[in-house]
Protein backbone atom coordinates (compact mmCIF):
# COMPACT_ATOMS: atom_id res chain seq x y z
CA UNK A 1 0.00 0.00 0.00
CA UNK A 2 0.98 3.53 -0.71
CA UNK A 3 0.82 4.20 3.02
CA UNK A 4 3.13 1.72 3.91
CA UNK A 5 6.01 3.30 1.96
CA UNK A 6 9.08 4.62 3.70
CA UNK A 7 10.37 8.44 3.22
CA UNK A 8 12.82 7.39 1.08
CA UNK A 9 10.53 5.15 -1.33
CA UNK A 10 8.41 7.85 -2.07
CA UNK A 11 10.97 10.74 -2.39
CA UNK A 12 12.66 7.97 -5.34
CA UNK A 13 9.17 7.60 -6.92
CA UNK A 14 8.98 11.57 -7.21
CA UNK A 15 12.21 11.81 -9.38
CA UNK A 16 11.00 10.87 -12.44
CA UNK A 17 8.68 13.71 -12.62
CA UNK A 18 11.24 16.01 -11.20
CA UNK A 19 12.96 18.51 -13.79
CA UNK A 20 16.30 18.01 -12.81
CA UNK A 21 15.77 13.86 -13.18
CA UNK A 22 14.69 14.69 -16.33
CA UNK A 23 17.40 16.77 -17.41
CA UNK A 24 19.99 13.85 -16.47
CA UNK A 25 17.96 11.53 -18.26
CA UNK A 26 17.50 12.65 -21.38
CA UNK A 27 21.00 14.62 -22.07
CA UNK A 28 23.18 12.25 -19.90
CA UNK A 29 21.57 8.77 -18.78
CA UNK A 30 19.91 7.31 -22.61
CA UNK A 31 22.88 9.24 -24.29
CA UNK A 32 25.35 6.96 -21.69
CA UNK A 33 23.29 3.89 -22.62
CA UNK A 34 23.40 4.35 -26.49
CA UNK A 35 26.95 4.55 -26.55
CA UNK A 36 27.41 0.91 -23.76
CA UNK A 37 24.50 -0.55 -25.61
CA UNK A 38 24.35 0.82 -29.20
CA UNK A 39 20.90 -0.77 -30.97
CA UNK A 40 19.69 -0.50 -34.25
CA UNK A 41 16.34 0.50 -35.59
CA UNK A 42 13.77 -2.39 -35.57
CA UNK A 43 12.22 -2.67 -39.06
CA UNK A 44 8.73 -1.78 -39.39
CA UNK A 45 5.22 -3.04 -39.39
CA UNK A 46 3.68 -6.03 -37.31
CA UNK A 47 5.89 -9.65 -36.22
CA UNK A 48 4.61 -12.49 -38.26
CA UNK A 49 2.47 -14.64 -36.36
CA UNK A 50 1.22 -17.68 -36.45
CA UNK A 51 -1.82 -18.29 -34.95
CA UNK A 52 -5.39 -16.86 -36.66
CA UNK A 53 -5.85 -13.91 -35.05
CA UNK A 54 -2.72 -12.42 -35.06
CA UNK A 55 -2.98 -12.34 -39.20
CA UNK A 56 -6.36 -10.36 -38.51
CA UNK A 57 -6.77 -6.70 -39.39
CA UNK A 58 -3.01 -6.28 -38.81
CA UNK A 59 -2.25 -2.22 -39.07
CA UNK A 60 0.51 -1.03 -41.47
CA UNK A 61 1.57 3.12 -41.23
CA UNK A 62 4.10 4.41 -43.97
CA UNK A 63 5.68 7.18 -43.58
CA UNK A 64 6.83 8.87 -46.45
CA UNK A 65 9.11 11.97 -46.52
CA UNK A 66 8.24 14.39 -49.23
CA UNK A 67 11.22 15.12 -51.88
CA UNK A 68 9.84 18.98 -51.76
CA UNK A 69 8.45 20.00 -47.90
CA UNK A 70 7.24 23.09 -49.40
CA UNK A 71 3.19 24.05 -49.34
CA UNK A 72 3.96 23.59 -53.06
CA UNK A 73 5.35 20.17 -52.33
CA UNK A 74 2.65 19.36 -49.64
CA UNK A 75 -0.04 20.37 -52.66
CA UNK A 76 1.51 18.28 -55.48
CA UNK A 77 1.14 15.10 -53.01
CA UNK A 78 -2.59 16.19 -52.32
CA UNK A 79 -3.00 16.34 -55.90
CA UNK A 80 -1.28 12.91 -56.94
CA UNK A 81 -4.05 11.12 -54.34
CA UNK A 82 -6.91 13.24 -55.59
CA UNK A 83 -6.35 12.68 -59.29
CA UNK A 84 -6.08 8.82 -58.40
CA UNK A 85 -8.34 8.16 -55.90
CA UNK A 86 -10.53 6.09 -58.05
CA UNK A 87 -8.20 3.88 -59.00
CA UNK A 88 -6.44 3.26 -55.69
CA UNK A 89 -9.78 2.87 -53.90
CA UNK A 90 -10.43 0.10 -56.94
CA UNK A 91 -7.22 -1.39 -56.36
CA UNK A 92 -7.87 -2.04 -52.54
CA UNK A 93 -11.06 -3.39 -53.15
CA UNK A 94 -9.30 -6.07 -55.81
CA UNK A 95 -6.69 -6.57 -52.98
CA UNK A 96 -9.80 -8.19 -50.94
CA UNK A 97 -7.94 -7.98 -48.22
CA UNK A 98 -8.06 -4.68 -46.62
CA UNK A 99 -10.59 -3.38 -43.97
CA UNK A 100 -9.31 0.32 -44.41
CA UNK A 101 -7.15 2.37 -45.77
CA UNK A 102 -6.07 6.22 -46.31
CA UNK A 103 -3.77 9.11 -46.60
CA UNK A 104 -2.91 12.14 -44.66
CA UNK A 105 -0.34 14.75 -45.05
CA UNK A 106 1.63 14.96 -41.70
CA UNK A 107 3.99 17.63 -41.48
CA UNK A 108 6.51 17.04 -44.35
CA UNK A 109 5.11 13.20 -45.07
CA UNK A 110 2.59 11.62 -47.49
CA UNK A 111 1.49 8.74 -45.43
CA UNK A 112 -0.87 5.63 -45.76
CA UNK A 113 -2.55 4.41 -43.14
CA UNK A 114 -4.38 0.82 -43.74
CA UNK A 115 -5.15 -2.07 -41.94
CA UNK A 116 -5.73 -5.44 -43.52
CA UNK A 117 -5.44 -9.51 -43.28
CA UNK A 118 -2.96 -11.71 -43.63
CA UNK A 119 0.68 -11.39 -44.50
CA UNK A 120 2.43 -8.08 -44.83
CA UNK A 121 4.22 -8.99 -47.93
CA UNK A 122 1.42 -10.91 -50.02
CA UNK A 123 -0.44 -7.97 -49.41
CA UNK A 124 2.48 -5.54 -50.80
CA UNK A 125 2.41 -7.71 -53.66
CA UNK A 126 -1.18 -7.70 -54.11
CA UNK A 127 -1.12 -3.90 -53.59
CA UNK A 128 1.66 -3.74 -56.48
CA UNK A 129 -0.56 -5.84 -59.00
CA UNK A 130 -3.64 -4.15 -58.39
CA UNK A 131 -2.54 -0.35 -57.98
CA UNK A 132 1.54 -0.60 -58.45
CA UNK A 133 1.11 1.67 -61.78
CA UNK A 134 -0.76 4.75 -60.00
CA UNK A 135 0.65 4.40 -56.70
CA UNK A 136 4.21 5.16 -58.46
CA UNK A 137 2.54 8.60 -59.03
CA UNK A 138 2.79 8.98 -55.75
CA UNK A 139 6.18 7.56 -54.87
CA UNK A 140 7.78 9.51 -57.13
CA UNK A 141 7.13 12.61 -54.90
CA UNK A 142 9.27 10.74 -52.17
CA UNK A 143 12.44 10.67 -51.36
CA UNK A 144 14.03 7.70 -52.42
CA UNK A 145 11.14 6.80 -54.45
CA UNK A 146 12.72 7.07 -57.71
CA UNK A 147 15.03 4.30 -57.12
CA UNK A 148 11.68 1.66 -56.18
CA UNK A 149 9.43 2.57 -59.29
CA UNK A 150 7.76 1.59 -61.62
CA UNK A 151 7.05 -1.13 -58.44
CA UNK A 152 5.74 -3.37 -60.95
CA UNK A 153 9.45 -4.39 -62.02
CA UNK A 154 11.37 -3.57 -58.82
CA UNK A 155 8.44 -5.96 -56.89
CA UNK A 156 11.17 -7.50 -54.10
CA UNK A 157 12.77 -3.98 -53.76
CA UNK A 158 9.49 -2.04 -53.59
CA UNK A 159 8.26 -4.65 -50.40
CA UNK A 160 11.75 -3.68 -48.68
CA UNK A 161 10.99 0.25 -49.15
CA UNK A 162 7.78 -0.14 -47.69
CA UNK A 163 8.84 -2.30 -44.83
CA UNK A 164 11.60 0.70 -44.14
CA UNK A 165 8.66 3.37 -44.40
CA UNK A 166 6.47 1.48 -42.24
CA UNK A 167 6.36 2.33 -38.81
CA UNK A 168 8.17 0.36 -35.83
CA UNK A 169 5.85 -1.57 -34.11
CA UNK A 170 6.21 -1.34 -29.87
CA UNK A 171 4.71 -4.62 -28.51
CA UNK A 172 1.73 -4.56 -27.09
CA UNK A 173 3.44 -5.87 -23.15
CA UNK A 174 6.93 -3.19 -23.31
CA UNK A 175 4.34 -0.25 -23.06
CA UNK A 176 2.20 -1.04 -20.64
CA UNK A 177 -0.89 -0.87 -23.09
CA UNK A 178 -1.13 -4.62 -21.79
CA UNK A 179 -0.18 -6.05 -18.32
CA UNK A 180 -1.34 -9.21 -18.79
CA UNK A 181 2.36 -10.76 -18.67
CA UNK A 182 3.08 -8.60 -14.85
CA UNK A 183 -0.78 -9.97 -13.53
CA UNK A 184 0.71 -13.51 -14.68
CA UNK A 185 4.06 -12.81 -12.59
CA UNK A 186 2.41 -11.72 -9.76
CA UNK A 187 3.12 -7.55 -10.69
CA UNK A 188 0.92 -5.11 -8.80
CA UNK A 189 3.01 -2.18 -9.94
CA UNK A 190 0.68 0.89 -11.18
CA UNK A 191 1.01 1.35 -15.16
CA UNK A 192 3.25 4.06 -16.27
CA UNK A 193 6.25 3.07 -12.99
CA UNK A 194 9.28 4.14 -15.76
CA UNK A 195 11.05 1.31 -13.75
CA UNK A 196 8.98 -1.39 -15.64
CA UNK A 197 10.17 -0.06 -18.67
CA UNK A 198 13.13 -2.22 -20.21
CA UNK A 199 16.18 -0.19 -21.15
CA UNK A 200 16.07 -1.52 -24.54
CA UNK A 201 12.96 -0.06 -25.17
CA UNK A 202 14.11 3.08 -24.01
CA UNK A 203 16.91 3.20 -26.86
CA UNK A 204 14.70 1.89 -29.44
CA UNK A 205 12.34 5.02 -28.74
CA UNK A 206 15.97 6.73 -29.01
CA UNK A 207 16.75 5.38 -32.12
CA UNK A 208 12.68 5.24 -33.65
CA UNK A 209 11.10 8.87 -32.85
CA UNK A 210 8.00 7.39 -34.66
CA UNK A 211 6.56 4.44 -33.32
CA UNK A 212 3.19 2.19 -33.14
CA UNK A 213 2.22 1.64 -29.91
CA UNK A 214 1.40 -1.85 -29.92
CA UNK A 215 -0.34 -3.66 -33.13
CA UNK A 216 -4.14 -2.10 -32.13
CA UNK A 217 -7.19 -3.62 -30.92
CA UNK A 218 -8.61 -5.93 -34.00
CA UNK A 219 -11.83 -8.28 -34.01
CA UNK A 220 -15.04 -8.87 -35.49
CA UNK A 221 -17.56 -7.03 -33.75
CA UNK A 222 -20.32 -9.32 -32.61
CA UNK A 223 -23.39 -7.14 -33.52
CA UNK A 224 -24.01 -4.55 -35.96
CA UNK A 225 -24.72 -0.66 -35.32
CA UNK A 226 -28.26 -1.97 -36.81
CA UNK A 227 -28.62 -4.61 -34.36
CA UNK A 228 -27.49 -2.34 -31.78
CA UNK A 229 -30.09 0.65 -31.92
CA UNK A 230 -32.86 -2.26 -32.54
CA UNK A 231 -32.41 -3.42 -29.17
CA UNK A 232 -32.02 -0.36 -27.43
CA UNK A 233 -35.70 0.65 -29.64
CA UNK A 234 -33.72 3.80 -31.03
CA UNK A 235 -34.35 2.74 -34.94
CA UNK A 236 -33.28 4.51 -37.58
Amino acid sequence: MAGDATWFERFVDRLPDTRFMQFVAAKILVPFWAWRTPVKPQPGGPRYGVQPGDNVQRMMNLIMPLKDKSPVGRAKAALAIAANKDEIYAGLDNVGTVHFARFVIVGDNICMFSVYDGDFTNYIRDFIATIGSVFDAVVRLVEGGEDVIPSEENVEKFIDWVHAHDLYQVSDLATDILRDQEAVNGETAATGDLRLLPRDLILQLRVNPNVSLGSGYRAYPGYSAAQVRRQFGIGW
